[in-house]
């Protein structure tokens, strides 16, 4: 009996030109949200925030409305596109929409930081240009899928519809689970407690998380005579 012929896993598989640089950048692009997935589960990892918790439960919705529409629509893909697979709407456009809207909402209205000792946070004009920097990005994965020919227009165009609905769904979600206590109720629970869940993005900066109390040890040690850090 013949052995069966090898598979391809085509998740980081993207077909491009390779005389064309253009082409090239865009098929690193095409890698955006797999490299947001590992941002999304190195920062649940190392910071236990249900702020992000939920972004990525949101994420995850998103991309399964995506499976659901496809399988609805059915719509081609080019004829030039060499890979498989229904392509309204794009996937790559739906997903990067939702993670920059969100991203945006979050920065702009549910993101109050205060200052510390140690760091000084972001101004709302500062966070509007990183939102605006964050759309822009989406906005170039989702262009690079026309240019590699894996979506038309339109697929596109949809695919960034649907994630900037669902991301305004998604925010008014978990503006109302936050309202009506649930938030509060869920970091309560013996499991939240057990994975050491917290809720301290809101009011405080990442980039603060730990500092403070760093500086303030590095400073004790500094004034006991004699004892240096090593």
């Amino acid at each position: 009996m013949e052995d069966a012929p090898l598979a391809s896993l085509s998740l980081t598989h993207v077909h491009y030109n390779p005389a064309d640089r253009l082409s090239y950048l865009c098929a690193w692009l095409a890698l955006v949200p797999q490299g947001l997935c590992v941002v999304y589960a190195t920062l649940i990892w190392s910071n236990r925030e249900i702020e992000i918790i939920m972004m990525f439960a949101g994420q995850i919705a998103c991309e399964a409305v995506n499976w659901v529409l496809k399988r609805y629509i059915k719509e081609e893909r080019p004829r030039e596109m060499h890979g498989k697979g229904y392509g309204m709407p794009s996937s790559h456009a739906q997903f990067v929409t939702f993670f920059s809207v969100s991203l945006s909402l979050f920065l702009l209205f549910r993101h109050v930081p205060h200052p510390t000792e140690t760091h000084t946070p972001f101004t709302f004009f500062q966070r509007f240009v990183l939102s605006l920097l964050a759309l822009a990005s989406a906005a170039a994965v989702a262009a690079s899928r026309i240019y590699l020919n894996y979506h038309t227009l339109k697929q596109v165009l949809v695919g960034c519809a649907a994630g900037f609905i669902f991301a305004i769904v998604w925010f008014g979600f978990t503006t109302y689970l936050r309202r009506a206590g649930w938030v509060e109720w869920i970091l309560e629970t013996n499991l939240a407690r057990l994975f050491r869940v917290r809720d301290l993005v809101i009011q405080e900066d990442l980039v603060d998380s730990g500092w403070a109390r760093w500086e303030e040890r590095r400073l004790r040690r500094q004034a006991v005579p004699g004892k240096k850090s090593r």
